[in-house]
């Protein structure tokens, strides 16, 4: 059987996101396991010498520092999860240079937190940092800078990551490498589950139970987090091959192995990316039946008559949801009003309001429909 056209364009990839799980680079007591780190870095610096470019999102770094620190188990709470990460970032860091340097490769380590990806400002400066690393020929390591995180570390932070950092640089594929071989309807474990080698729209999701959590323990992004992922990367038009790392060398050369996820959409403006999948949002704007039209289907701008509620507290400038009748999110927008503002304008048209008022409280250019 021929490949498809998802995994035709997977192995065409002349830039690509390989994001790779703790389980697969770890052992069960922590720390990390030199040979199969060895087996990934061979890998893709084959696909560098052919010609690829390659960004690799590694997790790792919590546990890669639970044995050094003399830990039984992946740790709770946030001060030791830092504390963790921060020794075994080091080590992560300093295993990847020196296996790349077998293939004369240089390694530039790049960790980012939530913040890189919901300010603007700090989106367009990793931007420049990863496609500049990637001129000069370099392979890019990312991690989430678990150190310095102020919130609780979450399941499936760096596949929804890996995601983001893949339309950061404009990649051709994202390629999610864990300790499962491919997309099940249901768990593997327990037998009688039904492989799924394609996926092409939400119909070939309908009945999977893609679960929540990792099998190893030392993961923490599960099945879940991985579908999640691959649904961001491939509505913003990146194909996505989902395998284990065991098969990291077929799904880096021929993409013959584990579930395809077709593009679904468009490549989205890197504004427009931004406002959908990696900005904050600081409140909810909900909408009569007639402003989601305009909205969703016309792609036009919000108006206050279309309002009947605000939630949050937002200044100008801030993002915000936007919602139908029934509370499901079909927008997002940079909204043009401080919150306090809205509450005496919703519901009314724009000639009824004082002339230095009679704007849009969300401008089409900075809304992105998400249905």
């Amino acid at each position: 059987m021929s490949p498809s056209a998802t995994r035709q364009a997977v192995a065409a990839a002349q830039r690509i996101v390989v994001k790779i799980g703790s389980s697969s680079l770890t052992t069960t007591e922590g720390g990390l396991d030199a040979e199969r780190l060895s087996v990934l870095v061979d890998t893709v610096a084959k696909r560098v010498a052919a010609g690829g470019q390659v960004v690799l999102v590694s997790s790792g770094a919590i546990a890669a520092g639970i044995a050094p620190m003399g830990l039984r188990r992946r740790p709770k709470d946030l001060a030791t999860q830092q504390a963790a990460a921060s020794v075994g970032q080091l080590a992560l860091a300093h295993a990847y240079a020196e296996s790349f340097a077998r293939f004369d490769l240089t390694v530039g380590q790049v960790l980012l937190t939530a913040d890189d990806v919901v300010r603007r400002s700090n989106y367009r400066n990793a931007q420049r940092t990863l496609n500049r690393l990637l001129g000069l020929g370099v392979v890019p390591v990312v991690n989430e800078n678990d150190t310095v995180a102020t919130t609780e570390i979450r399941f499936g932070d760096n596949d929804r990551l890996a995601a983001l950092v893949s339309h950061l640089v404009g990649a051709d594929a994202l390629i999610l490498l864990s300790d499962v071989d491919a997309l099940y309807d249901g768990d593997p474990r327990k037998g009688g589950a039904k492989v799924i080698r394609e996926v092409t729209g939400a119909a070939d999701m309908e009945g999977v139970d893609a679960g929540s959590t990792g099998a190893s323990g030392l993961g923490t992004g599960g099945m879940a987090s991985k579908v999640a992922a691959a649904k961001v990367a491939c509505t913003s038009g990146i194909p996505v091959l989902l395998t284990s790392s065991a098969n990291a060398a077929s799904a880096l050369g021929p993409a013959d192995v584990g579930t395809a996820f077709a593009a679904t959409g468009n490549r989205l403006s890197a504004r427009r990316f931004w406002l959908a999948h990696a900005a904050g949002a600081n409140g909810r704007l909900w909408l009569d039946d007639g402003a989601v039209a305009a909205v969703v289907k016309r792609r036009r701008s919000l108006l206050a008559a279309g309002i009947t509620a605000v939630e949050g507290a937002f200044d100008s400038g801030d993002v915000v949801e936007l919602l139908n009748p029934t509370g499901t999110v079909v927008a997002r927008g940079v909204v043009a009003y401080d919150a306090e503002e809205l509450p005496t304008l919703i519901g009314r048209s724009t000639h009824e309001l004082p002339a230095e008022q009679r704007r849009e409280v969300v401008h089409a250019d900075d809304l992105v429909a998400l249905r």
